[in-house]
């Protein structure tokens, strides 16, 4: 009786250890000495396993695998479109962390992921100055993707969407903006990218408004936005330029 007691506890506590989670030094390890297809190839692998799929941090690290190809490049065609994957990546560890963790891990990949998004902040600035609209609006989908806070996101897709002669669309994304705006309580702990995006999709948003002669409703957007900017010596120009 008192073997077979010791034999249950023991396969009990084995039982646990097998249904927890592993640490994935591995991916660590891998990240730490810039092997990065081979962290890609590794992670990738726990993504599709049935006791791992849904753990987050393979997703993010991952992502952080893919854009670092990205940045150093690569003749492995399996990473032709190693940017975009990270961004599909960590978007699914971000959806995974948010629904069964609360946010937990992405908190502790923050640097990294501020990096990513202000990276792809630029991707579309860039785009929306050289007049492509269409594509500015693409990358804003999969920015939106990749943040909490998707107020800035919204208002940029709205411009992009009045630009590219689509109103009905531009009306519908800064219709969800400003119910996002009313109830918003602070922008404390934002990153630098999601500032940079709620900054331009504001001032984007206000300059398309006074183009259809909407110029009240651009400046009650930026009125109602300006407390989050009055310190901003940038956007009180360019309020200026807007608004008078």
């Amino acid at each position: 009786m008192k073997n077979s007691l010791l034999l249950i506890t023991a396969l009990f506590i084995s039982g646990m250890a097998y249904s927890q989670s592993p640490n994935y030094d591995d991916l660590k390890i891998l990240y730490a000495d810039a092997n990065y297809e081979k962290l890609a190839k590794v992670a990738a692998g726990y993504t599709e396993k049935d006791k791992t799929k849904k753990d987050i941090a393979p997703y993010i690290w991952l992502s952080k695998g893919l854009y670092k190809i990205s940045l150093s490049g690569t003749d492995n065609e399996k990473f032709k479109n190693a940017y975009k994957d990270a961004i599909k990546y960590l978007s699914k560890g971000i959806k995974y962390d948010i629904k069964y963790n609360e946010g937990t891990t992405i908190a502790e990949h923050k640097e990294f992921i501020d990096k990513f998004q202000l990276s792809l902040f630029e991707i579309i600035d860039n785009e929306i100055s050289d007049g492509n609209y269409r594509r500015a609006y693409g990358w804003g989908i999969k920015y939106n993707k990749i943040t909490i806070n998707q107020i800035g996101p919204k208002y940029l897709m709205g411009a992009c969407k009045y630009e590219d002669q689509d109103k009905p669309t531009a009306r519908t994304l800064w219709q969800e903006g400003n119910k996002m705006l009313e109830e918003l309580p602070s922008i404390e702990g934002w990153s630098e990218a999601d500032l940079k995006m709620f900054k331009a999709g504001l001032l984007y948003s206000a300059i398309a408004l006074k183009k259809t002669r909407q110029g009240d409703k651009a400046k009650a957007l930026l009125n109602k936005s300006a407390q989050w900017f009055e310190d901003d010596d940038d956007w009180k120009v360019q309020y200026d330029e807007i608004v008078n």
